[in-house]
């Protein structure tokens, strides 16, 4: 499906008393068709490139036993769109957010990631696993007045702990409207994890983009974007 249709006819802010809709929770947080709307309206042939930018660290949580039990993101977003998802959130400082204030953002957010998978999936050995993580838990917003961007923690838990000698962690928008890529220091880290694992990152080369007649030629697109970490356990 592509995002875009989520968007088309929603309020940005819904109607006091109302029922949060998806919709919104998603626009509140990853606001991707706030851009991508503006885009599609003006031409009538769409490039396929990113609108919102995220820059992320991803630590892999390991248990006593050797096997790896979460995927812990920090994700932080570009200054643009962190401008927008703080739009109309009160705060009792100026400029400033506390977590307790942009708590209810992150939790409607989180939420909300579960109809895009968290834009993470799991290969185990070699094979891909569907519906691999539970539910997010540990998450939070923080937002930095310097620098101005909003910064998404969260964990996801797989629902089996996976003991295996290839994991490959996959993140990434099928529909490339979100860029991720890793941040320049200490991008990943494996936490816990026994002496002999080690880890590889992949970022694919992306200066050039591909052209497709129209919006729903996007959909795939961002695989080939992916950002891949890639652990082994002898």
């Amino acid at each position: 499906m592509n995002p875009a249709r989520l968007w088309l006819g929603a309020p940005l802010v819904p109607a006091r008393g109302a029922a949060v809709r998806p919709s919104y929770l998603i626009r509140r947080l990853l606001g991707l068709i706030v851009f991508a709307c503006a885009h599609l309206s003006a031409v009538t042939t769409a490039q396929a490139h990113p609108h919102v930018w995220v820059t992320m660290k991803t630590d892999l949580i390991y248990a006593p036993d050797g096997s790896v039990t979460g995927v812990r993101h920090d994700w932080t977003f570009d200054d643009m769109f962190s401008a927008f998802a703080t739009t109309g959130i009160p705060a009792k400082t100026k400029g400033q957010f506390t977590r307790e204030e942009l708590q209810p953002l992150a939790r409607v957010n989180v939420e909300s990631l579960k109809e895009y998978a968290y834009f993470t999936y799991a290969w185990i050995d070699g094979k891909r696993q569907k519906d691999a993580f539970s539910d997010p838990v540990d998450y939070w917003l923080t937002y930095d007045p310097k620098a101005t961007v909003l910064t998404l923690h969260f964990t996801l838990p797989f629902k089996k702990a996976v003991t295996a000698k290839k994991l490959l962690i996959e993140i990434y928008d099928p529909e490339f409207f979100i860029d991720f890529g890793f941040a320049e220091s200490n991008p990943v880290r494996l936490v816990g994890a026994p002496a002999q694992c080690t880890f590889t990152t992949q970022k694919p080369f992306d200066e050039s983009f591909q052209t497709f007649l129209s919006s729903e030629s996007n959909v795939g697109i961002g695989m080939s974007f992916a950002n891949r970490i890639s652990v082994k356990c002898p």
